[in-house]
């Protein structure tokens, strides 16, 4: 399929935001960029979508090709394209994110990536592109999302919660997609509010603090 125009017109990428939280921190993936521009920074990964590819679909591709995790659910998150966001060419970028458990995930770095490693939110590197901004509001949706939303991905947040949990255990984990303390008593009634909390009639043990009430939830 051949096309012609009669007008500049941008190519387009998918740049995908993958959260976890791994020892009780929020996480994001980021690949070291093999190839210039940006060679050897740290970036989101991504890449170019193919003329007869799903928006979708395309950024799947790019995240396995140069992460290797695959099978992750991705939700659109926007559409940046300052003229300037990329040195070779006008391209547009539609940005894609999602949370999700990284203890079974094997990282391998491919194709234009030299590295793929998991970063502390708080901690992170100089970005190449318009990557910060990408990742900023990716931040902000998933903060927004976890605990003003009673969505897909505030259901994901139960994932890193053992099968009994505690209230504390799962306020703990709330707060950390937050990035902020929530009330103990609202959270409380929140997620009483919203979720199918099952009281399993059973307490903590063996700790220093005063046994807590254990919870299972039921989707």
């Amino acid at each position: 399929m051949s096309y012609t125009y009669e007008y500049p017109h941008p190519a387009v990428t998918a740049d995908i935001c993958i959260f976890s939280i791994r020892e009780g921190t929020l996480k994001v993936l980021l690949i070291q960029r093999l190839i210039e521009p940006f060679k050897d920074s740290w970036a989101i990964p991504g890449g170019f979508i193919k003329m007869d590819e799903d928006l979708v679909v395309g950024a799947a591709r790019e995240l396995e090709e140069e992460t290797g995790v695959a099978g992750v659910p991705l939700e659109q998150l926007g559409a940046y394209g300052a003229p300037d966001r990329d040195p070779r060419e006008r391209v547009i970028t539609v940005a894609f994110m999602a949370l999700v458990p990284s203890d079974q995930m094997v990282l391998a770095a491919a194709t234009d990536a030299a590295d793929a490693q998991w970063f502390d939110m708080d901690d992170l590197p100089s970005l190449a592109f318009d990557h910060d901004k990408i990742l900023a509001d990716a931040r902000a949706r998933l903060a927004d999302k976890v605990t003003n939303r009673v969505t897909e991905t505030a259901k994901s947040a139960f994932q890193f919660l053992p099968q009994k949990f505690t209230l504390a255990q799962a306020q703990a984990v709330f707060e950390t997609l937050k990035g902020e303390p929530l009330d103990k008593r609202n959270f409380r009634k929140w997620i009483a509010a919203n979720w199918d909390l099952v009281d399993l009639k059973e307490k903590t043990s063996g700790g220093r603090h005063r046994p807590a009430a254990l919870y299972s939830v039921d989707f």
